[in-house]
């Protein structure tokens, strides 16, 4: 099974690592968090800041944007084109079970996901090195919000493969896995907006409140609720994309 299972993981891998699209989705990523740390820095020119670099750069409204956007890109194409090439027939072939293609596209989409963010971790060493200043005041307060960029990233992700896996059209997908993962991100605004009035659903609404985990995590301070929730949901939504992908490969 380990062996089948890392077959279809390195399958997976390659159609990520391969494809020219993978490489636009990198250069235009690069290109967003280096103006979001561009951003961060630069008002360090007109004075100090109580802020560190890394709260800053964590908390820019370009930074969200390269983050929200990533997701659609990275997912719509793994279950979609399998269905719209036909190549969805080679894998009901092959001796392989249902959850362990689910996992290995989502695995696969995870892996390229932190791809694109290891790059971003030279921003703070060469910022550190070239100033002879430490961009986090700590390090936890470094890597607290690299922790929760990979239990967010896992959800969101989720949602993608599911979005990929209900269409043969990868626009459609993409169409999908961007309402999904903006309208979860929202949740947040709407909390904000009726709080004062219920505060129940303000206190429910802060489990998904991702910009409110990112303002705590790049402090240092590492909430153990997110690292529960998201974990918890990304394997509910793959389960659902597990009985959907079931019942699409069995019609087809």
């Amino acid at each position: 099974m380990i062996r089948r299972f890392s077959a279809l993981l390195v399958r997976e891998l390659s159609a990520f690592y391969y494809s020219p699209t993978a490489y636009v989705v990198l250069f235009f990523f690069l290109i967003l968090n280096g103006l979001a740390f561009w951003f961060s820095i630069a008002p360090l020119s007109h004075g100090p800041s109580e802020l560190t670099v890394v709260q800053i750069f964590f908390n820019k409204v370009s930074f969200w944007i390269a983050y929200l956007l990533v997701f659609p890109l990275i997912t719509m194409r793994l279950f979609s084109e399998e269905f719209k090439l036909g190549t969805i027939e080679t894998l009901m072939t092959a001796p392989v079970r249902d959850w362990e293609v689910v996992a290995s596209k989502f695995l696969a989409s995870l892996l390229f996901y932190l791809t694109l963010w290891l790059p971003s971790l030279l921003y703070f060493l060469i910022f550190g090195w070239l100033v002879n200043r430490e961009a986090a005041g700590s390090g936890a307060q470094l890597w607290a919000p690299y922790l929760l960029l990979l239990v967010m990233g896992m959800f969101n992700l989720s949602l993608g493969c599911l979005a990929s896996s209900l269409t043969s059209n990868q626009i459609i997908a993409a169409m999908i896995a961007s309402v999904l993962v903006m309208g979860i991100f929202f949740l947040t605004m709407i909390g904000y907006a009726i709080g004062s009035t219920s505060p129940i659903l303000r206190e429910i609404t802060s489990y998904v409140a991702q910009l409110d985990h990112m303002d705590t995590f790049s402090r240092g301070v590492i909430d153990s609720r997110p690292l529960v929730f998201y974990p918890s949901c990304t394997a509910f939504v793959l389960l659902i994309t597990y009985h959907v992908f079931q019942y699409r490969r069995w019609k087809t």
